[in-house]
């Protein structure tokens, strides 16, 4: 998600802090205080506007000398005066004026939000690595902050996830999000996610832990990932099962294989499928975690036939998946090909880049 809201936010009156503007009866003598020409100038509004931003500096310069003045009505101030240079698209001098506030007041508590208006004017001048920067100090040297109910850390962490692609740091801001702000966020999406990031930087332990907590929830959903209760259940069946039906080479996997079904011993040939994930399916039907094994055992299928295999795997194999047609079984559609993968696990060494028969797919190949 994006959350422009509540930065678009900054460039208007908050309902939290009364109207800048009904404090202008006391300032209408605006040369009374010295305004920086350069606020004044380059800007493309109707006279009206020169006049509006005239009173609002004035007003600020007021409250500079002035102790009658609350923190919020500064604030207040301070964002009418940067609305009319977002309107003016003025990104240059927003972010002098901006930085000349924080600079001024380095204990001001509104100063988190004014960094991320100038984050936000970055994204608009399409310079999101800049902008990302910004973020980033928020979170490291800025507490939170509270704006219409709105925490400015929550949008700095998801800001930084639309923005960054570093796994590594990717990480760290769903660690962020999933503690800090549970309530706020979509822990189903957040724990795959952070399991996915996990994998790029070869974290496979943590990347296990982030997808068994995904799996804790009911009705996953995650957009952009139609079959990610699927993978995260491949992955987390996988590592807690014994694994001893893996084989080292493709060759001794098939020539097994063979050798069960070519005498007819379906119990042995059983002992060699995968004991986790394993499938059975038509060609036709998506890799979408319905495995189709409820009834699935080939003793079912060989009583009273002679199964037959190719002597050579399909040419569509390759260097990771391999395919041997067999025919002559029991039912309907009597061609199956036995699907047969080299297993992705660097969690293992041991087990990373062995072979199992992992599948079986019913008739002929389209």
């Amino acid at each position: 998600m994006v959350y422009y809201g509540i930065m678009k936010k900054a460039y208007c009156l908050l309902s939290l802090v009364p109207l800048a503007v009904q404090f202008f009866s006391g300032c209408t003598d605006t040369n009374r205080y010295e305004i920086d020409p350069y606020y004044l100038t380059g800007t493309e509004e109707k006279e009206e506007k020169q006049e509006q931003l005239k009173n609002l500096w004035t007003l600020l310069n007021q409250q500079d000398i002035s102790m009658e003045y609350s923190a919020e009505e500064r604030f207040s101030v301070v964002c009418e005066i940067a609305a009319i240079y977002m309107r003016q698209n003025e990104y240059t001098v927003l972010n002098n004026f901006l930085s000349a506030q924080i600079y001024a007041m380095p204990d001001n508590q509104f100063n988190a939000y004014y960094l991320l208006m100038i984050a936000y004017s970055y994204i608009l001048q399409e310079a999101p690595q800049v902008a990302a920067l910004y973020f980033e100090i928020i979170l490291k040297n800025y507490p939170d902050l509270l704006i219409e109910g709105q925490s400015i850390h929550f949008a700095c962490l998801n800001q930084l996830l639309d923005l960054v692609t570093d796994a590594g740091r990717r990480v760290k801001y769903y660690q962020e999000l999933t503690t800090r702000f549970p309530k706020q966020t979509d822990l189903v999406a957040a724990y795959f996610l952070l399991g996915q990031a996990y994998e790029r930087i070869g974290e496979w332990d943590h990347a296990i832990q982030a997808y068994t907590q995904f799996l804790t929830f009911i009705g996953t959903n995650v957009p952009g990932f139609p079959n990610a209760e699927y993978y995260a259940k491949q992955l987390v069946d996988f590592n807690k099962s014994s694994k001893d039906w893996t084989f080292e080479t493709l060759s001794g996997l098939v020539n097994t294989v063979k050798s069960a079904i070519a005498a007819g011993n379906s119990w042995q040939l059983w002992q060699y499928r995968a004991k986790v994930n394993f499938f059975a399916r038509s060609w036709s039907e998506q890799d979408s975690g319905d495995l189709g094994m409820a009834e699935f055992t080939p003793a079912d299928f060989m009583q009273g036939t002679n199964v037959q295999y190719a002597a050579a795997l399909d040419p569509s194999s390759n260097a990771t998946e391999a395919y041997l047609k067999t025919w002559g079984w029991s039912q309907n559609i009597s061609t199956w090909y036995l699907y047969f993968r080299k297993i992705y696990f660097p969690l293992n060494p041991d087990i990373h880049g062995r072979w199992e028969w992992a599948g079986v797919y019913y008739g002929e190949k389209f």
